[in-house]
């Protein structure tokens, strides 16, 4: 395998939990624009530098390609590599940033033959498919969906995994600035809820209109999403702050069942959600699997990259990525709104 972008994920969630998974892969060749992180990430895998994503992309020797570049590259960066004719490919979420862009992905991925897996990684946590596979009707009686994240900043448990090499700088925003709020709901959205966001579109009937309630940036870092689908309601919560006891919680909540689903930060590899499932006064545990999700997504490509189908269709990537887009922009423009209210 290859991988486009040597940053904090790739050196502290995917190289880590790789080395766990040595009979499935082998790291070939890694391509970052910084070279002396390239060089680096490289050297700890054995693997070679490739100057360019051509070189990486034209190497027989790399059978599936990963990306991990920053977002506005993905769907740049996956068509070439399907173009490629490799095995398979893993990008990280999200695959695009435009419905136009994921639409023209599909039908690449189509033409080619390639398989493409998106790295939303509770998606493929075992605990949440166990449990997924045990709720029957459950998701039709749901009235309330909550995603709550309260996390220090990425860097605490990227430190605790690895050195990490070449992590962007850290800018404080200014919480007066209606754009600067817009842009950290919209970023907040696409780089941290995205990951549920598959999840809690499970529990919005089809075809329901989707509105946006309220929508803030909390700081020193997160959002505060309220929406509504229909009968459903749903929070979208986000901390970053050192304050506080890390937690990755998910519910959904009907009227005489429940899904409480505790992923935990996914920086420290420490296996699986638990997932609770409560029905009609029976609860069930699902988990801890040595494996997480990251895990999960890994050993799913390398089936895929062995013949198997992907579990996620083209189309299921597609409606994920509009739903997340839908809810960013809307947030983003309702939270930009109030804040120009606040200050007029």
């Amino acid at each position: 395998m290859g991988i486009l972008g040597a940053g904090p994920v790739t050196q502290a969630i995917h190289l880590p939990t790789l080395s766990r998974l040595q009979e499935h892969f082998t790291v070939r060749a890694i391509m970052d624009v910084d070279p002396a992180v390239a060089v680096s990430v490289a050297a700890r895998v054995g693997a070679r530098v490739a100057p360019t994503m051509a070189d990486l992309l034209e190497d027989p020797a790399v059978e599936v390609v990963v990306i991990c570049s920053p977002h506005r590259f993905h769907a740049e960066q996956v068509i070439a590599a399907c173009r490629a004719g490799k095995r398979a490919i893993l990008c990280e979420k999200p695959f695009a940033m435009t419905p136009e862009e994921a639409r023209e992905i599909a039908e690449v991925s189509a033409e080619t033959g390639v398989p493409i897996l998106v790295g939303a990684m509770h998606t493929y946590d075992p605990a949440w498919l166990a449990a997924r596979a045990a709720w029957g009707e459950f998701p039709a009686g749901v009235h309330t969906v909550r995603s709550s994240i309260v996390l220090p900043p990425n860097a605490y448990f990227e430190d605790s995994a690895t050195e990490v090499l070449g992590r962007p700088a850290s800018v404080p925003a200014d919480f007066t600035d209606p754009e600067q709020v817009a842009e950290r709901v919209l970023g907040g959205v696409m780089g941290l809820a995205i990951h549920d966001l598959p999840l809690v579109r499970t529990f919005v009937p089809e075809g329901t209109e989707l509105e946006v309630v309220r929508a803030a940036a909390l700081a020193p870092g997160g959002y505060h999403i309220l929406l509504r689908a229909g009968a459903l309601d749903i929070e979208l919560h986000a901390a970053l702050t050192d304050n506080w006891e890390p937690s990755w919680f998910f519910e959904a909540i009907g009227e005489d069942s429940s899904i409480a689903v505790d992923f935990g930060p996914s920086y420290i590899h420490a296996g699986s959600a638990v997932v609770t499932l409560a029905e009609r006064g029976r609860r069930t545990i699902f988990g801890r699997d040595i494996h997480n999700g990251y895990a999960g997504e890994w050993l799913h490509l390398a089936e895929v990259a062995a013949g198997a189908t992907p579990t996620q269709p083209a189309e299921t990537l597609i409606e994920d990525l509009r739903f997340a887009l839908n809810i960013a922009e809307t947030a983003s423009r309702l939270a930009r709104n109030t804040v120009k209210a606040a200050h007029a």
